[in-house]
């Protein structure tokens, strides 16, 4: 799924490929973005041939970029959009698919929600680490350092993997 994502966006962004810095823009703006992070914006930047050092580093700055604000605020705004009639339901469904992974991160706290950012599995990653952290009520410095450094560790396997073992396959 993640890999047809990201080629929906490569080919959405194709115009920015030639301009200078499109490449870094395209693997910026997939690393910000839910679902994708720095996991899509690192197999983007495979599939574009950049250089992977330059690459983790954009996809690592877009990736955590969001965490301090969804740590602090995402309560309180989750809390303002429920009192709305048609973002409600929206909201109910979000926290919901977080509570559902809940379990992995509350038991363990720092490792917990560290393991949960880093392991690059489907519904993991730092955007619902971080939702599960602001819900349970972890501590925001030790939840913004555990999901900082989770998305080293996923960025560590995810050049392996794009760079290394999807190049061989792909060439």
């Amino acid at each position: 799924m993640a890999e047809s994502l990201v080629q929906s966006f490569l080919n959405l962004f194709s115009g920015f490929v030639d301009m200078p810095f499109g490449k870094e823009l395209i693997i910026f703006i997939i690393s910000l973005m839910p679902i994708l992070e720095l996991r899509g914006g690192l197999l983007a930047a495979s599939l574009l041939n950049m250089n992977p050092i330059t690459s983790f580093i954009i996809c690592f700055i877009g990736n955590i970029l969001p965490i301090p604000f969804i740590l602090w605020f995402i309560t309180p705004i989750f809390d303002w959009l429920k009192k709305t009639k048609h973002l409600s339901k929206l909201v109910n469904k979000i926290e919901s698919k977080a509570n559902s992974k809940r379990e992995q991160i509350e038991k363990r706290e720092f490792w917990g929600l560290l393991l949960f950012v880093g392991i690059p599995l489907p519904g993991t990653g730092a955007w619902t680490g971080s939702l599960i952290a602001s819900m349970v009520g972890m501590n925001k410095k030790k939840s913004l350092l555990a999901a900082i450094l989770g998305v080293i560790l996923a960025g560590i396997i995810m050049m392996l993997l794009s760079f290394g073992v999807l190049k061989g396959i792909i060439g």
